[in-house]
């Protein structure tokens, strides 16, 4: 049976960029829609609200541009500043109908570009070339030119023959734009020996370290050995320098991670103990080391501990303490401030009480995701925290997500 057109009035956008729209069956969320827009839209049925793409554009929203075809680019069909008051829109909706708050929001701080600012990305290896990973049951989109990524990843794909990467299935670029380097890893089944010739043709493209990555559920987990070259580069977040590398977690967007990671330091204030919860390499951590007499940062991943204390023993910051642990389990006394960026799954129940437990009067709360953001706030507020700034950053041009800086005080 094939999927019905529709013709709809769209309201307003909700969270993943979609185009809200009513008619005599209920709610349908439209993906490529914008407010105000009449469009013809393929909409299927199934489980839950329904959700459509559309055909055709029959009245065309002002804000309306011209755009590449992307399969993560899900607002790239909006002017930049109509995408940061919907980013602005996203977080009030979150905290009105999650937590049940309803107050002002600060605007957007956009990020300094709005293309060309990926510092990484991953493709497949096809013979038809590099492609975009498939996204909604869609075939492989071959990569021609990547508006998204940094010029440096550009310039090395251009010099990429897909066929001298066999037998790798993907690769995966990290830039920098600090130094201007860039370093690959090769992800595929078998031993270094086997990529030799695709790593020295990555080397003749101008990366300047390869990596093997074997393949995994979860990204990366299956182990990483380097088979030529640097393994990491050095990238400018804010005010610190952090090693970055092809395979390890890192934000895609220095600039704008950078004017985040400031504002949080700010919000953190001084005092004499902060933690950094879910730390990683301590981006955040290090911008409060001048401001408190002792800094731990906390995280459960080994090879971004090992990145972070390898930074401050380059950078000389004495104060920054790196620890291994679970967020639930973080018994930390004598504790200021508390600083969080937790996956999107944000905080579970247990880092909730033990963050309420803790002497912290202050919680600085970074986050990559509204929903689970406004949940942990409106639990936070029922505890008798009191909500302060709230400020949408924009790590991510062109698509639906938005970052949050936010405070919360006793």
């Amino acid at each position: 049976m094939s999927e019905p057109l529709l013709t709809l009035e769209i309201e307003k956008l909700v969270a993943g960029g979609l185009g809200l729209a009513r008619d005599e069956s209920g709610v349908v969320l439209v993906r490529g829609a914008l407010p105000g827009e009449r469009v013809t839209a393929r909409v299927r049925a199934g489980k839950g609200v329904r959700q459509g793409t559309v055909v055709e554009v029959l009245r065309r929203s002002p804000d309306r541009v011209d755009a590449p075809e992307l399969p993560t680019a899900d607002l790239a069909h909006a002017r930049y500043e109509a995408q940061l008051a919907y980013k602005k829109a996203f977080v009030e909706e979150a905290l009105s109908r999650i937590a049940k708050v309803r107050r002002p929001v600060n605007d957007t701080v956009p990020s300094p570009q709005a293309w060309a600012y990926r510092n990484t990305a991953q493709y497949l290896v096809t013979p038809q070339g590099l492609a975009y990973r498939e996204r909604r049951g869609s075939d492989p989109l071959v990569v021609d030119k990547d508006p998204l990524v940094m010029p440096q990843i550009q310039a090395v794909v251009d010099r990429i023959n897909p066929a001298l990467l066999d037998p790798a299935t993907e690769v995966a670029f990290r830039a920098s734009g600090l130094t201007g380097e860039v370093v690959a890893a090769l992800i595929g089944a078998g031993e270094t020996r086997q990529y030799l010739r695709a790593s020295d043709h990555l080397m003749d493209a101008g990366v300047v370290g390869v990596s093997l990555a074997q393949p995994a559920g979860r990204r990366f987990s299956a182990g990483v050995r380097l088979i030529a070259g640097e393994s990491e580069i050095r990238e400018q977040f804010g005010q610190v320098q952090v090693s970055v590398s092809a395979t390890g977690f890192a934000q895609v967007n220095p600039q704008a991670a950078g004017l985040a990671y400031l504002r949080a330091a700010q919000l953190a204030g001084e005092g004499d103990h902060a933690v950094d919860l879910y730390g990683g390499s301590g981006a955040i951590g290090r911008h409060l080391a001048s401001a408190f007499r002792k800094v731990t940062v906390l995280d459960s991943a080994p090879e971004a501990l090992s990145r972070g204390r390898q930074d401050v023993a380059v950078s000389g910051e004495h104060n920054v303490v790196y620890r291994s642990g679970d967020a639930a389990r973080f018994s930390e006394l004598g504790t200021d401030v508390i600083v969080v960026d937790p996956p999107r799954a944000g905080l579970d129940e247990e880092a909730r009480e033990q963050i309420h437990a803790s002497t912290a009067d202050r919680l600085v709360y970074v986050s990559c995701d509204p929903a689970t953001w406004a949940r942990d706030v409106g639990d936070l507020l029922r505890r008798g925290w009191k909500l302060g700034e709230v400020t949408p950053h924009d790590f991510y041009p062109q698509t639906s997500h938005v970052e949050i800086v936010s405070v919360l005080n006793r």
